[in-house]
């Protein structure tokens, strides 16, 4: 006969209703914020500067020199950055203050008061309004990408932990195929519209405020670090149905197993022994998410898709494309992970990737020896992009809330988020240097790093679906 858990976790194969909505309500003002704040710049670039040019000539009645508008621009872009760093280091503090969904209640004032700022600065004609917003904004998707994948992780049951945490990469690349399609000329591209297209970041957080009200803190968060048992039961009720018993033991002994434990701070997670492996795995997944050639495969993008012939200004929609194919492929992720588990996914995706990088750069050094080398090329960047979004993209987030325990995890998310923000902002300081330098051969170094981390991942790195946080510490 099998055991009572087995059948459960067999049982729950499928989200209760409360539970995906939730999910969904924590979503939409979170990790979809900073998808969509990172692909809806790119579409008024050219409006954007044009008003900084007029606004400098209104003020100084003289023109801004090309260095200058380049300074003001790169700011206006990379300020999200700095945002997002400071975003994730005060997100573990809240959560554990304020609780998993008090946090990302209040981080929509965030994204709310910059939403205003850069609607309102062209009739203002501060630029300086551009700058303060998208900092406010890189602050909300700072706290959002490290709160949120923690709720989702504490509010799903064990046998759903991976499915629901790759809500968090769905939710960004639905957010980045969003921002592609509202940039669009026929939607918000044109230039009247750019302050309105900046300014729809405030839709996701109203309808957070409008959604999260109704659904329950984090279970775990409300026994564990308030110690109220009675509105944990209530909450997982809610959010399991029938089937809340079973995960209201395994909540109890990790209660036991962390008695007289508090919330780690980062610092002291950093000096912990007992959980250096688990520390040195996210630290490497995290920059090896930034670093692994995503980005560059982006920045190849528009190149090849002109070398294949396609028209200039249908350009626009062939980016879609990758947009949609990495929602899409975030989607299978999440339909898999449960099936394969995510030792398997993340291992794959690197591997993949790995090959992909060899090709890519065959293609591109060959890329006039034949009318059809173009073409792979282009085949080459929707298969990265694939290869990503089934591994590295969506299970990299699921890994971090797995392999810690309460009083550990807001400690690890921050210092995750922070390395991932960091390496975010080094990949675009240093990427337009490398691509000059090594220009197609840039995919060499992607290839060593992919295969590394593909390494890592095969020796150090244990299966971790389907079992309870105490199992996943105890195999480390």
């Amino acid at each position: 006969m099998r055991p009572q858990s087995s059948l459960w976790r067999e049982s729950t194969c499928v989200p209760n209703k409360v539970l995906l909505l939730a999910g969904c309500a924590a979503c939409v003002g979170g990790t979809f914020q900073y998808g969509y704040n990172i692909s809806v710049i790119n579409a008024p670039t050219k409006y954007v500067q044009d008003f900084v040019n007029q606004t400098w000539f209104e003020r100084y009645n003289s023109v801004i020199s090309e260095s200058g508008l380049t300074l003001i621009w790169s700011t206006i872009v990379s300020i999200f950055t700095i945002g997002g760093l400071i975003g994730v280091t005060v997100g573990g503090t809240l959560s554990v203050k304020m609780g998993r969904k008090g946090t990302l209640l209040t981080n929509n004032i965030f994204a709310l008061t910059g939403s205003l700022m850069m609607g309102f600065s062209y009739t203002t004609r501060s630029f300086e309004l551009l700058i303060v917003g998208r900092l406010l904004i890189g602050i909300n998707s700072g706290i959002g990408l490290c709160v949120q994948p923690l709720y989702l992780g504490e509010i799903a049951p064990t046998a759903l932990r991976g499915a629901m945490g790759m809500g968090t990469s769905i939710f960004i690349t639905a957010g980045i195929l969003l921002g592609q399609v509202v940039g669009l000329r026929e939607v918000l591209g044109r230039e009247e519209y750019w302050p309105i297209l900046l300014s729809t970041t405030c839709i996701p957080a109203l309808l957070q405020l409008v959604m999260l009200p109704w659904f329950p803190e984090s279970p775990r968060y409300l026994f564990i670090d308030r110690g109220e048992e009675e509105a944990s039961k209530k909450a997982l009720r809610q959010l399991h149905g029938r089937a809340w018993n079973q995960e209201w033991e395994d909540i109890l002994k990790e209660k036991d197993n962390l008695e007289g434990f508090c919330a780690k701070k980062p610092w002291e997670l950093l000096k912990d022994r007992s959980l250096r492996w688990q520390l040195l795995t996210i630290v490497l997944l995290n920059s090896a998410q930034q670093l692994n050639g995503i980005n560059a495969i982006y920045f190849y993008a528009s190149y090849l898709f002109e070398e294949s012939g396609i028209p200039a200004e249908k350009i626009p929609y062939v980016t879609i494309g990758t947009g949609a194919c990495e929602c899409i492929t975030a989607l299978t992720c999440g339909i898999l992970i449960e099936f394969l588990g995510r030792r398997v996914l993340i291992m794959g995706g690197y591997t993949l990737m790995s090959i992909f990088c060899v090709l890519f750069t065959l293609a591109l050094t060959f890329q006039t020896a034949s009318p059809v080398v173009p073409y792979i090329s282009m085949v080459c960047v929707f298969a990265f992009i694939l290869s990503f979004g089934l591994g590295p993209g969506g299970v990299t987030n699921i890994l971090t809330t797995e392999l810690f325990t309460q009083t550990a995890r807001p400690a690890a998310y921050v210092i995750a988020g922070s390395v991932n923000w960091l390496n975010f902002f080094f990949i675009g300081l240093v990427f337009p240097f490398v691509v000059i330098g090594l220009q197609q051969y840039c995919f060499l170094v992607f290839l060593v790093i992919c295969s590394l981390m593909a390494t890592y991942i095969f020796f150090i790195i244990p299966e971790t679906k389907n079992k309870t946080f105490m199992e996943i510490q105890n195999e480390f």
